[in-house]
């Protein structure tokens, strides 16, 4: 882990391939020899599908590509979530795209394909909002959830929905109202995780929110409780809570201050730290061009300069053109054999206070590029060194809005 453990990640590495030397003659699927023949199997078919199915054989070819690169790769990474003592995984999957604001409307079965295509690669951690999509994100959760069978810890927010609204939000009686709407729409009778969903400072500072969150824990209506801030001075003021689980927190390459105002406190008190934003909006994807067009309906057009709540929701604060500038700065830096994208998702993991890095995806094939990071060997110290300096020189003075 990046942080404290350069050297230990150095022994990983050297374990990885010796454990890797040991399985070169083993002929059983799963090692590489016996896989090299089952990948062959699933290229034989795939193209007899590409000419009778060509709809599901971009899909497909997704699953092959990731069957390929897992021969060399590890485990998805799972560990501890804070101070809970349940074991998530490191790279989880966000679903704010399912409630229709990155200029998109996912129809429950692309929602459901989305979620099983994660789950398969090893995810067992998604983050939802009662305001993504009015409950809809919740509810195709929830369907999931009874279809699948899958035991997940799912976790959701509280704060922002538009009915009855702000201040009102903020009060005991709609805190534990918009709770039991959460549990009705995921199907559940206890919420594994409630966060406060950037509600402001001063909500924060009185406590009233957390002190009705620990009431319904004492309920059993939720198993523990956090906040999704927008500045590291929020969540120093959450820490003074003891009984605040996690934190969930705008953190990539574009935005790298936590890791010197907060990752060790939050360390010190075992607070679970979770990723959201780990491809800045995308722009981290090294996918975007300058001409590309965003719907009326996604954030990246309507809170580009910060018209709607906090530009750092958007490009990470940046101005899009200088993004884009920056994304070429880092193309060459990107390791053979990954995408820009699975590199700024392994960034982010590589930190060991960080619980979960938890990326959308728009498609199923997307869904399993980013669920392939977690699968990857940390980075390199020397690449981190790179990142760091080009964040101090070229980056933070670009960055909008609060921090």
């Amino acid at each position: 882990m990046r942080n404290d453990s350069y050297n230990a990640s150095l022994v990983f590495s050297k374990e990885l391939k010796s454990k890797n030397n040991r399985l070169v003659t083993s002929p059983r699927w799963g090692e590489p020899n016996g896989f090299a023949l089952g990948l062959i199997v699933l290229q034989f078919n795939a193209i007899i599908i590409s000419y009778c199915y060509p709809q599901t054989y971009s899909t497909l070819s997704s699953y092959v590509s990731l069957a390929s690169s897992s021969a060399s790769s590890q485990p998805m990474e799972h560990l501890l979530f804070g101070r809970t003592g349940i074991e998530i995984s490191k790279l989880g999957l966000g679903t704010w795209q399912f409630g229709g604001q990155w200029g998109d409307e996912y129809s429950d079965d692309t929602a459901l394909a989305i979620m099983r295509a994660a789950v398969e690669n090893g995810v067992n951690f998604f983050d939802t909002a009662d305001i993504y999509g009015l409950g809809r994100s919740e509810e195709l959760i929830g369907r999931f959830l009874r279809e699948s069978k899958q035991r997940l810890f799912v976790a959701t927010k509280l704060g922002r929905g538009p009915k009855p609204g702000w201040p009102d939000n903020f009060t005991p009686r709609v805190v534990r109202e918009h709770t039991e709407a959460s549990l009705r729409r995921l199907g559940v009778d206890c919420l594994d995780l409630q966060q406060l969903h950037c509600v402001p400072k001063s909500e924060l500072e009185r406590g009233v929110m957390f002190d009705t969150l620990d009431k319904l824990r004492d309920e059993g209506k939720l198993r523990f409780f956090g906040a999704s801030v927008e500045t590291v001075e929020e969540a120093l003021i959450c820490l003074q809570n003891p009984h605040c689980a996690s934190l969930q927190i705008i953190f990539n390459i574009f935005r790298q201050k936590p890791i010197t105002d907060l990752f060790q406190q939050a360390r010190l008190q075992r607070v679970a730290i979770i990723v959201r934003l780990p491809l800045a909006s995308g722009l981290l994807s090294g996918k975007m061009t300058a001409d590309r067009k965003f719907a009326e309906t996604d954030h990246r057009n309507y809170n580009r300069d910060g018209q709607q709540f906090n530009v750092g929701e958007t490009f990470a604060g940046l101005p899009y053109e200088r993004g884009l500038e920056l994304v070429e700065e880092i193309r060459p830096l990107v390791p053979e054999g990954m995408t820009m994208s699975q590199m700024a998702l392994r960034w982010c993991m590589d930190f060991d206070a960080v619980s979960t890095v938890i990326p959308g995806a728009r498609s199923v094939e997307q869904a399993i590029e980013n669920s392939s990071a977690g699968h990857l060997p940390p980075l390199p110290e020397p690449l981190h060194d790179r990142l760091t300096a080009l964040y101090h020189t070229s980056i933070f003075p670009h960055i909008r809005g609060p921090y």
